[in-house]
């Protein structure tokens, strides 16, 4: 009798993604925080299902919300209440229980020091180095730069910044939208004393004695909306990061285009002239692969005359690149193809630490987006939420 023929396997889809290794590695928490509350969103290594918690402080601002990384455990979160205003909470068992900071970040009431500044919101927070547990920092609105000794309990000004560096450059501080911002706090991983700051607007900084002295590094960086041609400060920086493995790497998205830095240069070279000119390389946030310095993520929005802050054209889309800046691929694929105009801010995207690395950024619309493989695919995983100010991916 004629053997029968073996069933043939279905076959793959054409363009289906690779599903996700490193099943059994460490999960994957997402900290989001909205204009209505907080949400954490976890899962396991496959990043296939994810289980919402939340909301936390419903209707209460949160700005940012960030798990230490020095123990795995601790919580801040940078939020603005109905009654208490401007304020942290902190949460030492991963976000089951929260306490309000006994001092929040405040400006000095004095003649001498800035007299009648009060913090608006905080808006940014970061550890501080390895070498230094239970230290954080934090940007305001207005502009102001703080300092937590204690897990972020209390908070004191740093007066090299507040009172040293701000009153030189106050009248280069313009205001943007919700109000002029310190965000982008940058420690370098080799030493606890070299600290970076971003200013929306007013410009980029370096301090290497802990934040008393500042001094601009902003040479290369185009600032059309300055009457200077090469100005040492008053540009729009919106996001800048730092590799964690090649700290002397810096990328930069700025109200002007997109910048690299390596130092110790101080002069940044533009990369995103080798955007697509119809997408143009404005945008907010812009996210490492943690593992290789060369390669980074985009996501472009229309910055035309009347700077309408959303995808180019309706047709969302992420842009990488390998090779330092050099060229950009486009990664759309599972975003929608047409009328979807999408705003995504600066500090709502992010990347996990996991092979493949996988992506989230999160839309003023809401939606919270995700890609398991680098970019390649891209699906939501919640949606209807309030509008998304932060995503902070961290590994469990």
């Amino acid at each position: 009798m004629p053997k029968k023929k073996a069933a043939r396997k279905p076959r793959k889809p054409r363009g289906a993604a690779r599903p996700a290794r490193g099943r059994s590695g460490p999960g994957v928490l997402l900290l989001v925080g909205t204009r209505k509350g907080a949400f954490l969103l976890r899962s396991d290594a496959s990043r296939a299902r994810w289980k919402v918690d939340g909301p936390q402080f419903l209707g209460q601002t949160v700005n940012h919300l960030v798990l230490d990384p020095r123990d795995g455990r601790t919580m801040l979160m940078a939020a603005k209440t109905g009654h208490l205003g401007p304020t942290v909470f902190r949460s030492t068992d991963g976000g089951k229980e929260w306490k309000e900071a006994s001092k929040p970040p405040a400006f000095r009431k004095s003649p001498e020091t800035l007299d009648g500044r009060s913090v608006g919101f905080t808006f940014a927070l970061a550890p501080a180095h390895a070498t230094e547990p239970g230290s954080w920092y934090a940007g305001t609105s207005p502009v102001g730069l703080f300092r937590s000794p204690d897990g972020g309990d209390s908070w004191e000004e740093i007066a090299g910044f507040n009172d040293g560096l701000f009153p030189r450059i106050e009248e280069k501080v313009g205001e943007v939208p919700g109000g002029s911002l310190a965000h982008s706090i940058l420690v370098d991983p080799r030493n606890r004393a070299h600290l970076y700051l971003g200013l929306s607007t007013g410009g980029f900084f370096e301090s290497v004695d802990k934040g008393a002295n500042w001094r601009p590094l902003n040479k290369g960086v185009a600032a059309t909306f300055l009457p200077e041609p090469d100005p040492e400060y008053g540009h729009d920086p919106h996001t800048v990061v730092l590799h964690p493995m090649k700290p002397d790497r810096l990328y930069q998205q700025n109200h002007c285009g997109l910048y690299r830095l390596d130092r110790p240069g101080d002069r940044w070279v533009r990369i995103g002239d080798n955007m697509p000119k119809e997408v143009g390389d404005i945008g907010f946030p812009i996210v490492v692969h943690p593992r290789d310095p060369d390669t980074a993520w985009v996501f472009p929005m229309d910055g035309t005359t009347v700077w309408p802050r959303t995808s180019p054209g309706g047709k969302p889309a992420v842009y990488r690149t390998r090779d330092a800046g050099a060229s950009w691929q486009r990664q759309d694929r599972g975003f929608p193809r047409e009328q979807a105009w999408f705003t995504v801010k600066r500090q709502a995207m992010s990347a996990d630490a996991c092979d493949p690395v996988g992506l989230y950024l999160g839309t003023t619309g809401g939606e919270l987006w995700s890609s398991p493989d680098e970019g390649r695919t891209w699906r939501p995983i919640a949606s209807h939420l309030p509008e998304i100010l932060c995503v902070v991916a961290a590994t469990t």
